[in-house]
């Protein structure tokens, strides 16, 4: 991508993550920091680029399954990051063409993509909101929210690859619990979380180690650490697993053993 195609507010010499995602995605929506950034990781953890694959996929049948099987209309994906086809909205459109999904994201390539690329079915209908997950209160009583989504019926809440980056000093529970106790009833959470559980001690103490040279907040879970965000909430089978192993699909495709996925995933119904 050149200079010129960079919409204003973007610093293009720090990495972004949504920007790295898409370079491992295969995108090209990114630039040189984002890059140079994932190929150190990728030195560190040569599955990165599985791992963010393995992660769309759980996000792909996460939807489906809840808009088919679960008969949910409306979802809220916090952290959406850049365009990648299917998006959630295509995904749950074609299942019911009536769903509605409102985007939320706080990067100004994210914002510029979105309004030029996420557009709903005739039935239903997409929003964007340009805001901080870690301000519940401006995206949860903001108009575009619930001028979109409607209070009365189930929501499913995407919190996809994105509390990894929400270190314990941020609260990352409460925040969590804040967006879980407004959805509602019947509503569901569809989670992932980077974890090093199922590396080597000496490759996880690298990848932490590369995650504070770089300075980016890096918050990889165990197990429990992930389980303690479905407090209260009713897991769906198979419960928490990594993210390759959360209903797989009999596509012919390659899975990736639990050390190459290196997220947990998990979906859950609300009271």
């Amino acid at each position: 991508m050149g200079d010129r195609d960079v919409p204003p507010g973007i610093d293009t010499s720090r990495m972004h993550p949504a920007r790295r995602y898409d370079y491992l995605l295969g995108g090209k929506d990114n630039f040189e920091a984002d890059r140079a950034n994932a190929e150190m990781l990728t030195k560190i953890f040569p599955a990165a680029r599985v791992a963010a694959v393995e992660n769309r996929r759980f996000l792909r049948r996460a939807v489906a399954t809840l808009a088919r099987g679960a008969g949910v209309r409306q979802f809220l994906d916090i952290g959406a990051g850049l365009p990648t086809s299917p998006n959630v909205h295509e995904i749950a459109q074609d299942a019911a063409p009536e769903s509605r999904v409102v985007y939320v994201d706080n990067d100004p390539m994210v914002l510029a993509h979105a309004r030029a690329l996420l557009t709903s079915s005739d039935a239903g209908a997409t929003a964007y909101v340009d805001a901080d997950l870690r301000d519940p209160d401006k995206i949860l009583n903001g108009k575009d929210l619930w001028g979109t989504l409607d209070r009365s019926r189930p929501v499913a809440l995407l919190l996809v690859a994105i509390m990894h980056f929400i270190t314990d000093d941020m609260d990352p529970y409460g925040i969590v619990a804040r967006y879980v106790e407004a959805m509602p009833p019947g509503s569901y959470l569809v989670m992932s979380n980077g974890t090093l559980d199922a590396l080597p001690p000496e490759r996880a103490a690298e990848l932490r180690a590369a995650f504070a040279r770089s300075g980016e907040p890096a918050a990889p879970r165990t197990r429990a650490e992930f389980a303690r965000f479905f407090d209260g909430l009713d897991l769906l089978p198979p419960g928490i697993v990594p993210v390759s192993q959360w209903r797989p699909e009999d596509d012919g495709e390659d899975r990736a053993v639990p050390a190459d996925a290196a997220v947990y995933g998990a979906v859950a119904r609300l009271p």
